[in-house]
């Protein structure tokens, strides 16, 4: 297993949320479970596009241990898992969603087009979408 060789410093908060929520996968489980509410891991796995089941599960887990996702089991056969925000997780959705409108002004004006992934938060009609 990897080790860093030196401990991370993160003295300013915003560092601190973006090691939580931040980068291209966290962001988008937020996004899918903002807008899906719950979903089984195979639901979840198949609205990400481009994920490995290995990046998915150590994003989930990180996730978790950030107190951002809620995990629960079932005691059926076949097992089942579902994975949805809690509070807290809940409370980064305004804000990815601010990041989004922001974002998404800079990224029209370069007249690049909308990524398929990116285009629940409808930016590009100036109003707030359904998610982040």
């Amino acid at each position: 297993m990897y080790q860093p060789k030196l401990e991370k410093d993160i003295r300013c908060p915003l560092e601190h949320g973006l090691e939580i929520f931040g980068g291209k996968w966290k962001s988008r489980i937020i996004c899918v479970l903002a807008e899906k509410r719950r979903l089984r891991y195979s639901e979840l796995r198949s609205e990400m596009i481009n994920i490995t089941d290995a990046v998915l599960s150590s994003m989930l887990k990180e996730l978790l241990r950030d107190g951002i996702l809620r995990r629960r089991s079932y005691d059926e056969i076949p097992p089942r898992v579902e994975y949805s925000l809690t509070e807290r997780g809940k409370s980064v959705v305004p804000i990815l969603q601010s990041i989004c409108r922001w974002s998404g002004a800079f990224h029209r004006e370069s007249g690049e087009r909308l990524l398929f992934q990116c285009r629940k938060c409808d930016y590009g009609a100036g109003k707030r979408g359904s998610s982040v």
